[in-house]
């Protein structure tokens, strides 16, 4: 969710800003779900971002999805948080479904009560619906099942339902957890090489379910060069989701984006966030 991704943007904000009156996006407190859209790479790095950060720093159980198995946290995480306590790496909970069949069937199963206690996780995170949505062949010309866009529906459907569903829990029980977060991370085909100008049909899908989108975006200029650092990325949040007043205008002429981020990645590994 958006006040995650804010405090890992906090958490890593560089210097200068810490030292100004930054204001940062307070999402309503309805809004449960956020998707990453762009490179699979950055995404997931900032998806076990916000994972280990809501883990650490809110003491919250997280349900992390993905068909790649993680063996240990990337190098450049563990330069961001060296100091890790192993108890807050046990509130993470890593799930390797191999099909969307087999993604469905876990995430419905969070529902049974032996996943609810004691405690329900206030966190789902799924890196890469795109990889659930492929055929194993490439059964279309995109890559995905003919039903991608119903498949991809069925996701987000699930999904949202599972976090009502957690955060009524939650909230019987009193938890200060509450409300359960959604964060998904997906690759279109227009960030994937296709036409720039067009759209992707299951992203449109996608976002009639999930409140905000965080677009990265690979800065192809002089900017990295100029900073000394190996990457610079732009952050994007926009959506419904994010209603506050001061930043539903559009944001530096950029239709619909309510807040810019930037991401410097150092050659040592180190990521720091500046607000634009």
């Amino acid at each position: 969710m958006a006040d995650i991704l804010s405090l890992v943007f906090r958490t890593f904000m560089s210097q200068s800003d810490l030292k100004k009156d930054v204001k940062v996006i307070t999402p309503s407190p309805t809004t449960c779900s956020t998707l990453v859209v762009g490179d699979h790479s950055l995404s997931r790095s900032v998806l076990l971002l916000a994972s280990v950060i809501a883990a650490a720093e809110m003491g919250i159980k997280v349900m992390f999805f993905t068909q790649t198995q993680i063996q240990s946290l990337p190098p450049s995480l563990q330069r961001c948080v060296p100091n890790l306590s192993p108890e807050s790496l046990k509130k993470i909970k890593f799930s390797y479904p191999r099909t969307v069949e087999e993604l469905l069937q876990q995430v419905a199963s969070l529902h049974e009560p032996t996943n609810t206690s004691p405690t329900p996780p206030s966190l789902i995170i799924v890196d890469r619906l795109e990889s659930f949505l492929s055929g194993p062949g490439g059964s279309s010309q995109s890559g995905f099942h003919p039903g991608e866009r119903s498949c991809a529906a069925h996701i987000a459907a699930l999904l949202c339902d599972t976090a009502a569903f957690l955060t009524q829990v939650l909230e019987q029980r009193g938890s200060s957890s509450a409300p359960c977060r959604i964060i998904a991370s997906f690759l279109s085909e227009v960030n994937a090489g296709g036409d720039p100008s067009g759209t992707d049909p299951i992203l449109d899908v996608l976002d009639r379910y999930f409140q905000v989108r965080c677009t990265l975006d690979q800065d192809s200029g002089y900017e990295a060069t100029a900073a000394a650092v190996q990457e610079v990325w732009h952050i994007y949040l926009s959506g419904r989701g994010i209603t506050d007043p001061s930043f539903t205008e559009d944001y530096n002429d950029r239709p619909g984006v309510a807040q810019e981020w930037k991401l410097f990645i150092f050659p040592d590994g180190l990521m720091e966030f500046k607000l634009v």
